[in-house]
């Protein structure tokens, strides 16, 4: 697995990233077609993409870094076969090595249906294992998810 930092996305990469989506993130999440991923895509500023690549170069990871009210914020998704791999983590940290602070939103409670009917599984505890910091008073009720943020430590 290698990890490709780029500022754009091919058709074909948004192709698998918008697979990889709808296949990872809760039904209530889920773009209802390419167009409508790209669209949200369109909406992020100041984008930069860390794909996570197979040994046929398929997209196995997502990450996308943005700026969003003077902040810098990121999304992720990891497929599902991969997570406890270590994977997920190595993302974060090349995410850290250029950025100070990262602010993500998560789901927090277990019982969101994905596409395929299977529970979503909350990451809260990976980001924490992560050294993000949980802000519980700022929440994104629609989803149920609470903001975290990571800082660069000063020592």
């Amino acid at each position: 697995m290698i990890i490709k930092q780029q500022t754009e996305l091919s058709l074909e990469d948004k192709e698998q990233v918008f697979k990889l989506w709808n296949h990872e993130y809760p039904e209530k999440l889920q773009h209802k077609t390419i167009k409508d991923f790209d669209d949200h895509l369109n909406s992020l500023t100041q984008q930069v993409h860390y794909l996570l690549l197979n040994g046929d170069s398929k997209i196995e990871g997502w990450v996308t870094t943005f700026v969003r009210e003077d902040e810098k914020w990121f999304a992720i998704i990891l497929s599902e076969k991969l997570h406890g791999k270590g994977l997920g983590t190595q993302m974060l940290n090349k995410l850290k090595e250029n950025e100070d602070a990262l602010n993500g939103w998560v789901i927090d409670q277990n019982s969101d249906r994905k596409l395929n009917g299977s529970l979503y599984q909350s990451p809260l505890e990976f980001y924490q294992k992560n050294n993000f910091q949980v802000i519980p008073e700022i929440r994104l009720e629609t989803i149920s998810a609470v903001k975290i943020r990571w800082k660069k430590s000063n020592g």
